[in-house]
């Protein structure tokens, strides 16, 4: 399998945002995103999570030069445009270290450690308390 990977340069890494995990493999192409065998705008309904989802490619001005191909689970759509844009900008990085300052200044290459607030104990939510009665 090694050998293989090695032939068609297919590069391979892992993406995360909230509770969603994204798988990327990254290979040169003519720029086609397939998400869980689906095309990237079939897959995500709303017009910024299509455009989230090229923006580590139209950083470095290299729209259609790769294809991905990319598995995705748990979460919503928000997560996951998230990790695949971790994913992606990580899997740009073992194709081409020169590309770090760019991406690293639009914050793609770090994780966004962001999460839901747990819901506490005595509370109606996370923070949200019951109104407080003097009398």
């Amino acid at each position: 399998m090694n050998q293989e990977n090695q032939n068609t340069d297919i590069k391979y890494a892992t993406g995360r945002r909230k509770k969603s995990i994204a798988k990327i493999w990254l290979k040169k192409g003519s720029g086609k995103i397939i998400i869980n065998g689906k095309n990237y705008e079939e897959y995500f309904k709303r017009i910024n999570h299509k455009s989230e989802a090229t923006k580590p490619f139209e950083i470095i001005n290299q729209a259609t030069s790769y294809d991905v191909k990319c598995s995705v689970k748990g979460g919503g759509h928000s997560g996951q445009v998230g990790a695949m844009i971790h994913g992606i900008s990580k899997a740009l990085l073992q194709f081409d270290s020169a590309l770090k300052p760019a991406l690293k200044k639009e914050k793609l290459t770090t994780r966004d450690s962001r999460a839901v607030e747990r819901k506490k104990y005595g509370h109606k939510k996370a923070r949200r308390s019951f109104q407080f009665s003097k009398r």
